[in-house]
């Protein structure tokens, strides 16, 4: 069975360029960071360039979403970050009670040298966009201090918030990164609402998310549409006649008795993000790190791929450089 392709899902606009600069000017004076993830894509949703700009200070990976993630994978992730130098992982769920003593007592024990009021604990807080930060930032400070939504690209401005009399934390605008090199995380980013809808063809990235549902969660996928097929046979059906499927099964249809790929898509991804479908994780920790590692080769292919040629370029103007130009023998 062919897979969907993949997109090149790309989306970094310009506030995004102001996070960055902020981040980088305020790194200095920061004791520890958080990093809030979705724990139903814990490794797509971890921004590789936050890891670069914030160096090697402490940080605390929140999977948040928990309640609608696989427990099973999440307890696989907590593990996988845990075991990395310098870091904490804890997995919650935002809209519940307020896990201000958690989060604080995490971010001291990682910066165990800061605390009381001559040496307040400075923590500065990110997350990819639609992660449901503002959500918990509100929940932590028992306010509504940070806007939310469910689109990509709600916060846009940096803000203190203080959470006790010596602990603040710094809020940043949800942040990508320039290049997605990962096809995998791409996909899972867009299927979570992460990324601009202008940005990726809902269609192609419902049939990826069908295909991760079919091999992994057949059984929620029968449970959810009732298209009357067991498990194996709705797995190793075709990802368009699924989502055909479920177009016809929820009425989606247009003129002529077709049905409506793109408002079936619509359907899926709905059904997902808000987790009609049931707790469902996208990705383990070792598929990504595989997905990563392949990413990663393609790269350096085609960055030698990309010299070579410039090599041959400059090696060829100088075979024909005119005789002024050449030096003397």
């Amino acid at each position: 069975m062919k897979a969907p392709p993949h997109m090149a899902i790309q989306w970094f606009p310009g506030h995004m360029h102001l996070t960055r600069k902020a981040i980088t000017e305020r790194i200095g004076d920061i004791d520890a960071v958080i990093e809030v993830l979705d724990a139903r894509l814990p490794g797509s949703s971890a921004n590789p360039l936050l890891a670069e700009l914030t160096g090697r200070k402490p940080r605390l990976k929140v999977l948040n979403k928990q309640d609608l993630a696989d427990p099973e994978r999440t307890a696989l992730w907590l593990a996988w970050y845990q075991a990395q130098d310098g870091t904490s992982a804890v997995a919650l769920d935002a809209s519940g009670p307020a896990p201000v003593r958690q989060l604080i007592a995490d971010c001291h024990r990682l910066a165990p040298h800061r605390g009381g009021m001559a040496k307040p604990m400075r923590v500065l807080i990110c997350g990819v966009p639609n992660v449901g930060k503002s959500t918990l930032i509100n929940r932590l400070s028992h306010k509504r201090q940070a806007k939310t939504g469910d689109e990509a690209g709600v916060t846009r401005q940096e803000q203190r918030i203080t959470l006790a009399d010596d602990f603040y934390l710094w809020d940043t605008p949800g942040m990508l990164w320039p290049r997605i090199i990962v096809p995998e995380s791409g996909d899972h980013l867009a299927a979570s609402g992460a990324i601009g809808r202008n940005a990726y063809d809902e269609e192609l990235v419902a049939l990826q998310l069908l295909r991760r549902l079919q091999r992994h969660y057949a059984p929620l996928l029968e449970a959810r549409y009732r298209l009357g097929l067991p498990a194996d046979a709705l797995a190793s059906l075709h990802d368009e006649e699924l989502l055909q499927a479920i177009g016809r099964k929820r009425g989606a249809m247009q003129d002529g008795g077709q049905v409506n790929r793109q408002k079936t898509a619509e359907i899926v991804l709905t059904d997902f993000r808000s987790a009609s479908l049931g707790r469902i994780t996208l990705e383990t920790p070792r598929e990504f790190d595989a997905w990563r590692a392949a990413a990663l080769a393609r790269d350096a292919e085609r960055q030698a791929s990309k010299d070579a040629r410039r090599k041959a370029r400059s090696a060829g103007q100088g075979a024909y450089a005119p005789a002024s130009a050449r030096k003397p023998g």
